[in-house]
């Protein structure tokens, strides 16, 4: 049986992905089958032959090395870039929750640790016609736990506690922090992880520096984070 863990962020633009390729390569490194998923991808590029490549599953692929095909890590692919929900609603073919599951447990048939990563922020919207899914929904049907992605600079406090304890609220159980652009010696931003430590009672499992292309993070207790 796999194991699975979601990844989600304070907001767009802190580095989801960025954080998601570096786990997926130190399991790969480590000789984990290891294997990435997503189940909506907005503001994609077309290749000169007009194909729509899922732009975040190629990097974490190219980054982590995994030989996973781009056609298993995500059935929903936009290019306009804007909120899954409404990029739909722009090119057709909404979200189905029905079709993300099932993508999901075909990946999870095949690799022994899939990391999932969200669209946005926890509150992204995937859905609002035919039926409404929101990123929190995804999650629940998985059955999935989360770590949260953030940036570690100015304003962190706040995005990090709101997420936090919205989750909270919601039953959506967390493991703990990852800080994206973390500058050592950086009174500020330490300062913040103490405070986002202490707001949330979640751990800080790791701080990724700036341009940094390691995650560092012991690999067993990486691997404890996943769950069946």
């Amino acid at each position: 049986m796999s194991k699975k863990i979601f990844i989600t962020g304070t907001g767009t633009d802190v580095g989801k992905t960025f954080v998601t390729g570096l786990i997926v390569r130190k399991l790969k490194e480590n000789g984990i089958n290891a294997a990435y998923y997503k189940a909506a991808m907005s503001g994609n590029v077309r290749t000169a032959q007009g194909e729509l490549i899922p732009g975040d599953a190629l990097y974490v692929k190219n980054v982590s090395g995994i030989s996973q095909p781009l056609g298993e890590m995500c059935p929903y692919i936009y290019e306009t870039a804007v909120s899954p929900h409404l990029a739909s609603r722009i090119e057709g073919n909404p979200v189905a929750m029905e079709e993300v599951k099932k993508g999901f447990e075909k990946v999870c048939q095949k690799y022994d640790f899939v990391t999932m990563e969200g669209s946005g922020g926890i509150l992204c919207p995937i859905c609002f016609d035919q039926k409404e899914i929101w990123l929190e929904d995804v999650i629940k049907e998985l059955g999935l736990s989360s770590l949260i992605v953030a940036d570690a600079g100015l304003g962190t406090i706040n995005s990090v506690v709101l997420t936090a304890e919205y989750m909270r609220a919601r039953n959506l159980p967390v493991k703990g922090i990852i800080f994206n652009h973390f500058h050592p010696g950086d009174r500020m931003e330490e300062d913040n992880l103490r405070m986002c430590e202490y707001r949330t009672n979640l751990p800080v499992l790791a701080c990724v520096e700036e341009e940094s292309g390691e995650l560092a993070m012991d690999i067993g207790r990486l691997v404890s984070l996943y769950e069946a």
